[in-house]
This record gives structure tokens, sequence and C-alpha cells, in this order.
């Protein structure tokens, strides 16, 4: 487990909650999946949250989804995303439908992030 980070802008607290951790020059991200153990073929939540690196602005726009590199597809379902403020999100309707490899890919304004995870 990750402990949490304050990260940005200083005035405007920004913590990284537990979780799964990705960086980029300008964010860093934390997500954790609901419940923790992704299963084959069972739906499951994301809950992200990013925070602004000195100089950088949390993105306008979030669009979160998982595909399998080495099988070059994506998900069968489009998930839904919610902002929850303060940098935070809510995405719901996950499936990974078969097991191997998969990447989370995170688009936040202009920072693409992928983090991936194996699923038996």
């Amino acid at each position: 487990m990750i402990s949490a980070t304050v990260l940005g802008n200083p005035a405007l607290g920004c913590e990284l909650p537990p979780g799964a951790r990705v960086e980029s020059e300008r964010l860093a991200v934390s997500y954790r999946t609901i419940p923790a153990q992704i299963a084959v073929g069972q739906h499951f939540v994301l809950e992200l949250a990013a925070c602004a690196k000195q100089g950088a602005a949390l993105p306008g726009r979030v669009q979160l989804d998982a595909h399998m590199p080495e099988h070059r597809h994506g998900m069968n379902y489009r998930t839904a995303v919610t902002p929850l403020g303060a940098g935070r999100y809510r995405a719901e309707g996950w499936l990974f439908h078969m097991p191997g490899r998969w990447e989370f890919v995170f688009d936040l304004g202009a920072e693409r992030l992928t983090h991936g995870v194996h699923i038996e």
C-alpha cells in the first residue's frame, strides 16, 4: 500500500489517497479498484485521484480505458467517468473479459498515462 503524498501547490493541499501510483512530468495519479481483486468477467469500479505538480494544472478532460497490448484489443464495455471534484473521479462499467496483461489508460488532458496489471 502507498502512503498519501502532498504534491503541487501547497496552498491547494492536493493529497493522493493510497493506491497504485502513476506519474508524468506534470501529474501524479493514484487509483484503486473496487473490489481490490479484479476477476475475469466481473464488473468493477475504478476510483482515481489526480494531483498537478508544481507549475501544472489539473486536466479539464478525463477519459479512462483499458486494453490488452499483446492481443491488440480493448474492453467490450465503455466506462462512465463521474468527476467528484478536487481532482477525483469514479469510473464505472469496467469488465475484463479475459485473463492476461491489461493496461489501464488514463487520458488526462494533454497527459496519457498507462499502468499494467495482470489478471488471472
